[in-house]
């Protein structure tokens, strides 16, 4: 089996194999390779083994030397010099009017060839650029079109999750990502939450599609019928990352158990079993409103007074209204008797409405004479 070095180079999508020539480099040192393209600056990502004839696609290229410090700071002068290039790049697509974004600049190590990456919804006939673009930086110019999902590794960035985009820090080829993926993994199928920032579908559905259907195939449905020992439940929850199935009992506590404790019948629609020694390690869960509840009762249990007791509070009540009323009756025997009271004067008698008079009604006319009847 042949001895090869893993390199990642700039822009590469994956690691590459090198034929390590007599060298020995370390991972994280730096290298100068020989590719198809010319020299380039690298990483070496593992160090020497042995791979089998059918993981290599091509004959091998040879690791020309480790990198030095001279070399290091070349690299470094270059990614800054691209920095420069890529504002050019970006100033003359829009003098040429051209439908295309800049992305990036590439210099190779030993200046020979310069490679501009875009990207394009469609075909772009750029040869007026590409004329301008040599002239400009005197030396050769290589157009690369690149996919969204290249221009969000080349970039970089922070996904939903809070950490490096899976394009960037995941070497390999992108590999489809479809919508039954999501739906495998009971995600909500909202186009902004299941998107990455480069707008397609986000590259980690494909890395758990895997372990969801694997667990889905072994695991009870959500809802299915459960048999325990303390009792029929139901499925209420899967927890695919730590194999754990949550039952709810008919008592309405929950039960959490791993399915490697479970005996599940595919093919014989029998329900699933729980073994008698998970309940020993997975003690049930009560869930906080069943808690609640129980909380009430006991309360309400001490505050119920025996059979012919008064409840204290009524006692104390009428212990209360005793004590007042044996107070106010020597208060009331130790005063003297109020005088009565002087009678109101009697109020003057209203005068009587007037009587409207009212008027006679006027004669009215004849119909034949017009004059009033005699």
């Amino acid at each position: 089996m042949p001895t090869v070095v893993g390199v990642k180079l700039g822009y590469a999508g994956k690691v590459l194999y090198f034929d390590p020539a007599g060298a020995d480099p370390q991972p994280g040192d730096h290298v100068i390779v020989s590719t198809e393209r010319g020299e380039e600056f690298g990483e070496v990502v593992f160090g020497c083994r042995e791979v089998p004839d059918e993981s290599l696609v091509a004959p091998l290229k040879p690791v020309v030397r480790i990198a030095d410090e001279a070399d290091v700071r070349r690299a470094e002068e270059l990614a800054a010099a691209d920095e420069q290039a890529l504002e050019t790049f970006k100033e003359m697509v829009e003098q040429h009017g051209l439908d295309m974004k800049p992305v990036a600049v590439e210099t190779l190590f030993d200046g020979s060839k310069k490679v501009f990456y875009f990207v394009a919804e469609e075909r772009v006939d750029f040869r007026a650029l590409v004329r301008d673009l040599a002239s400009a930086f005197k030396t050769r110019v290589d157009m690369r079109q690149i996919g969204v999902r290249d221009e969000a590794r080349i970039v970089g960035g922070v996904g939903h999750c809070g950490q490096q985009l899976c394009c960037a820090r995941l070497s390999g080829d992108f590999e489809p990502v479809s919508i039954r993926m999501a739906k495998e993994q009971d995600l909500p199928l909202n186009p902004l939450k299941i998107s990455g920032l480069c707008g397609r579908l986000m590259c980690c559905l494909r890395y758990e599609y895997d372990a969801y259907k694997d667990f889905k195939q072994r695991a009870p449905k959500c809802g299915s019928l459960v048999e325990t020992p303390k009792g029929p439940g139901k499925v209420a929850a899967l927890n695919t990352p730590k194999e754990i199935v949550s039952i709810r009992l008919e008592d309405g506590s929950e039960l959490k158990v791993p399915l490697s404790a479970m005996e599940c019948d595919a093919g014989g629609g029998r329900p699933c079993r729980v073994r008698a020694e998970a309940l020993q390690a997975a003690a049930p869960v009560v869930p906080p409103v069943f808690e609640a509840v129980a909380v009430a009762a006991e309360s309400a249990e001490k505050s119920e007074p025996a059979e012919g007791e008064r409840p204290p509070a009524r006692r104390k009540r009428r212990r209360r209204s005793a004590t007042a009323k044996a107070e106010q009756e020597p208060a009331a025997s130790a005063q003297p008797a109020a005088a009565p009271a002087p009678k109101q004067a009697e109020a003057a008698p209203r005068p009587a409405p007037r009587k409207r008079r009212r008027r006679k009604p006027k004669s009215q006319g004849n119909g034949d004479t017009g004059n009033t009847p005699t």
